[in-house]
């Protein structure tokens, strides 16, 4: 029988231990997020917790998600001191030359220099994660996300006959493409003017989305709903024909396989692991400039007529499953488990190879962790 624990800090006044559906047990620690729904980095600070955790539930294993996540880094550095066999997921991708992916870069080959295993969504990802890590190939799989099909399911029936409408359900920020959304939304207004666009989604941005409503008098035209409940996005995609995703730079896009899934052409940018998300006759690819984008648009719109939602909806079906990725992830779990056991000096030797420098600051680190760990062996004995 296999169980999974979830362990994540608290969100707003949920913090201690809840039980979900499915036997799911969730450990809401009292660790506070500060930036961008990361909490503070402390290092050590969870250390304790973090070990009571592991012995009282008889973990085996422990998955760590996302780079930029400083209470997986954490986790996965007590977890090897610990002797547990670990695994990482990166879900983003990110580059090389602005200030926190630079400090980022720094920080993950010292957390991942002691994985068993490492996944990755895409194999632009992959890539990513290899180059920014230094992790060995052989360690890092592809498991793309997948996508509820029971969920989001096709409903033609609240689309209008006559009109296009083109959906966006995204975070409005600058990654995420919502200056290139400026650009486009009116040119597209202007070409074809029996298309319509639906905004849903939160964020910097969206100031700049509703003034440009506002200077070119597209009230009627331009329809922005604001943040859109998960629960609610499959009854936003339905009321559209095509699916817009202007992201600058994108690991794989979950939000491309929900929409197809609901019967929707998409037009995206071709970033990242974004061409290997779906067949070509399933999605319209342009480059990240607004001509290109608008020019896609146009082809996604003369496309329409052949497109049956059902039967893209049942292609979805066919392609992801999250019963697929659970036993995809499955077999990368028995690759961890059965690696071989290291002691502190052979792990120590991983880290100082990290750099002149880093290295030897990496190993004074795990020194630490390693004596706070026997430390609180002696200390806080639990049967």
């Amino acid at each position: 029988m296999v169980q999974v624990v979830v362990m994540t800090h608290a969100y707003g006044k949920r913090s201690g231990v809840r039980y979900m559906t499915n036997g799911l047990k969730v450990y809401y620690i009292p660790w506070r997020p500060f930036l961008m729904q990361n909490s503070l980095p402390t290092i050590y600070g969870i250390f304790p917790i973090f070990r009571t955790i592991l012995i009282r539930e008889r973990i085996t294993l422990v998955h760590g998600h996302q780079a930029f996540s400083t209470l997986c880094h954490e986790a996965l550095l007590h977890a090897r001191t610990m002797g547990y066999k670990v695994v990482f997921t990166d879900h983003s991708l990110y580059g090389f030359s602005d200030l926190g992916s630079i400090h980022m870069n720094k920080v993950l080959p010292f957390t991942l220099a002691d994985v068993n295993q490492a996944i990755c969504v895409s194999h632009t990802s992959k890539e990513n994660t290899v180059l920014r890590s230094g992790l060995p190939p052989s360690k890092v799989f592809v498991i793309p996300n997948a996508v509820d099909t029971a969920m989001f399911k096709p409903s033609p029936n609240y689309r209008p006959c006559n009109e296009i409408v083109i959906v966006v359900i995204s975070r409005l920020v600058y990654r995420k493409g919502a200056d290139l959304l400026v650009e486009i939304i009116p040119e597209v207004c202007c070409r074809y003017p029996k298309v319509r666009f639906i905004v849903g989604g939160d964020g910097p941005k969206r100031v700049r989305l509703e003034e440009m409503r506002e200077k070119h008098s597209l009230q009627e035209r331009v329809e922005m709903l604001g943040a859109v409940p998960h629960a609610q996005v499959q009854s936003v995609l339905v009321r559209g024909h095509i699916f817009l995703n202007s992201s600058l730079t994108e690991a794989f896009c979950i939000a491309i396989l929900e929409a197809a899934s609901c019967g929707l052409l998409t037009v995206s940018t071709r970033v990242g692991g974004v061409p290997e998300v779906l067949p070509p006759d399933m999605i319209v690819l342009a480059e990240p400039v607004p001509e290109d984008m608008i020019s896609a648009i146009g082809k996604a719109i003369k496309l329409l007529p052949k497109i049956d939602t059902y039967t893209m909806h049942v292609r979805m079906k066919d392609l992801y499953s999250w019963n697929d990725v659970a036993l995809r992830t499955v077999v990368v779990y028995d690759r961890a488990l059965i690696s071989d056991n290291v002691n502190l000096l052979q792990r120590l030797s991983r880290y100082y190879e990290c750099g002149a420098w880093a290295g030897k600051l990496f190993c004074l680190v795990m020194i630490l962790d390693f004596i706070l760990w026997c430390l609180l062996e002696w200390w806080q004995v639990i049967d």
